[in-house]
């Protein structure tokens, strides 16, 4: 081969192989999305790996990386938000979501959607709760209700045909079915078991016309309003003995205490429902809805949506992402194996949960429920009220008091921290 013939043929080598690379290139390239949430149970990260690798196979040029933040998961989100390293897409429970979206980091999301993707089709009451000023900013993935789970043993024993509807009747029957076996003085079954804590009390605040927080996001359960839900608890628990709390009996939650038998009844949420029937197979329990407290129905609603990073480089992406997670098929493949309740009200239907013995109660409750948001300051609304509230539940101050004590020290709080 001559040299000119030489130089053509390593010039022709060159050139193809220069295109091999760049066509290579274009089929392998894509972008890589963060996205962030906290753990949960093995199965239920298994459940979103499997869900976020079915994103993959239809959008082959996009991949997901999912990042676990075991601890202080919203201090860990708002540093990484400061510092512009925080994830394309990530969870964002309702009661934080008022402090994130005050402060114009997230990407509203009314652009993007399309009337196919059929946004009345969720819950309207969840959406809400992550809108500002007039845009939505996250699409709620999922969400739970709670409701009344009942021995069903328990309440034969006792020859109980029905759960409570009321709450007097809930007060009459806990009484009834608190047990001392051996007649030594000790508690073996409690009618009721209670958690002494706000996010599950906003309902009983709300029944009697009190509210957590004001239209400015100041504590507000300092009133006597609240102060006359609140008692509901408060005197079955300190005169009636029927009433349980989980560290009375050596328990660590509600569900717990009410698996090992020492709470015949017990408020609790959907997650309680995988939980009973993996920890406590043998247990014969059924729901029904919250009982209704001065005539009025009410349990409450948390919920957690998806959103976007405002200084994500991957918008169009992140979006696709939200957009399949959040979708009908995607929903329905994250919520079918019961873990959660979803949010489209059409899957809901499709796989028939309003139809369902277990979880037919939560899904009831969903229209009529408080949702579980306090303003900008969740920690310092929910802390004051929790230290007041369970000094009140054990006798060592009147619960108007510790309310009004609890309102004090938590919009103290909020003020120092509006100004600094």
């Amino acid at each position: 081969m001559g040299y000119r013939r030489l130089q053509l043929f390593l010039l022709v080598v060159l050139t193809l192989g220069l295109v091999w690379a760049c066509q290579g290139t274009a089929v392998n390239s894509g972008v890589t999305l963060k996205m962030s949430g906290w753990g949960a149970s093995p199965s239920e990260q298994r459940l979103l790996q499997a869900v976020l690798r079915q994103f993959e196979a239809t959008h082959p040029t996009i991949r997901v990386r999912f990042e676990t933040i075991a601890d202080q998961y919203m201090d860990v989100i708002k540093t990484r938000l400061i510092g512009d390293a925080a994830p394309d897409v990530f969870y964002l429970e309702a009661a934080e979501a008022p402090f994130l979206l005050d402060k114009n980091v997230l990407e509203p999301l009314d652009a993007y959607i399309t009337p196919d993707f059929d946004l009345a089709d969720f819950e309207p009451n969840l959406l809400d709760l992550f809108r500002h000023q007039g845009q939505l900013y996250g699409l709620p993935k999922d969400y739970s209700t709670l409701a009344l789970f009942y021995n069903q043993q328990a309440f034969a024993d006792a020859g109980i045909q029905q759960p409570p509807s009321t709450w007097d009747e809930l007060i009459t029957l806990a009484k009834q079915l608190t047990i001392d076996r051996n007649q030594d003085g000790r508690i073996d079954q409690y009618g009721f078991g209670v958690m002494a804590e706000l996010p599950r009390l906003g309902y009983v605040i709300r029944a009697y016309g009190g509210e957590m927080v004001n239209a400015n996001g100041y504590a507000a359960y300092g009133s006597e309003a609240a102060a006359q839900g609140l008692a509901q608890i408060v005197n079955p628990y300190r005169s009636q003995g029927s009433f349980v709390q989980p560290a009375d009996v050596g328990s660590s939650s509600g569900s717990e205490q009410f698996g090992q038998g020492k709470a015949a009844m017990v408020i609790e949420g959907n997650w309680a429902i995988p939980f009973l029937q993996d920890t406590f197979p043998d247990l014969a329990f059924a729901t029904s809805e919250v009982p209704t407290l001065n005539q009025q129905p009410g349990t409450m609603v948390y919920t957690v949506a998806y959103v976007m990073n405002r200084q994500s480089q991957h918008k169009a992406e992140a979006w696709q992402l939200i957009a399949y997670l959040t979708g009908k098929q995607g929903m329905k493949d994250w919520t079918s194996s019961g873990f959660a309740l979803p949010t489209r009200k059409s899957v809901a239907a499709q796989l028939q949960y309003d139809r369902d013995p277990l979880r037919s109660a939560l899904v009831a409750g969903v229209s009529y429920a408080t949702p579980w948001q306090i303003g900008s300051y969740p920690s310092a609304v929910m802390n004051s009220f929790n230290n007041q509230f369970l000094s009140a539940m054990l006798g060592q101050q009147p619960l108007q008091q510790a309310l009004e004590q609890a309102q004090r020290e938590a919009n103290a709080q909020i003020q120092a921290a509006e100004a600094s």
